[in-house]
């Protein structure tokens, strides 16, 4: 739609979006717009969930500087009623397939343990199945 003049911008998330992809490979590009520092302390400041991050240089096509900016780590939303046992189940399995998973997904680099552990702003946030599967692993306290 932006492509074709519909709309005058896109908004998406995750390194390697597939919407920021295909604009930065059309003929007209695309323009990552950022926060700058200090509306990112503001940000910061004003929403403890979201983390400074960078999003590295080529990781677009004709992207070749980083860029500085906010966001949240990806999520996996569960309903509250999730057995401990599943969430468990569902937590040890990504993470034994992690590394396999990131070659074929860049995004999937984002949701390790230890960065689901760093990233939640309380650790109640987690669900207690991956919370002891992450305690286990050494990751969480």
């Amino acid at each position: 739609m932006v492509q074709d003049g519909r709309a005058a911008a896109l908004w998406g998330a995750g390194i390697g979006w597939p919407g920021f992809t295909r604009m930065a490979e059309s003929e007209h590009g695309a323009r990552f717009i950022a926060p700058d520092t200090d509306e990112i302390a503001k940000v910061l400041a004003r929403h403890s969930f979201l983390k400074a991050l960078t999003v590295p240089a080529n990781s677009y096509p004709k992207q070749t500087e980083p860029i500085a900016s906010v966001g949240s780590w990806s999520y996996i939303l569960v309903r509250d009623s999730l057995p401990d046992d599943v969430a468990y189940r569902l937590a040890k399995t990504l993470h034994g397939i992690e590394a396999d998973f990131c070659k074929k997904l860049a995004q999937a680099c984002e949701t390790t343990a230890v960065n689901t552990v760093a990233a939640a702003p309380d650790s109640s946030l987690i669900h207690p199945g991956v919370l002891r599967y992450f305690r286990e692993i050494g990751v969480a306290k």
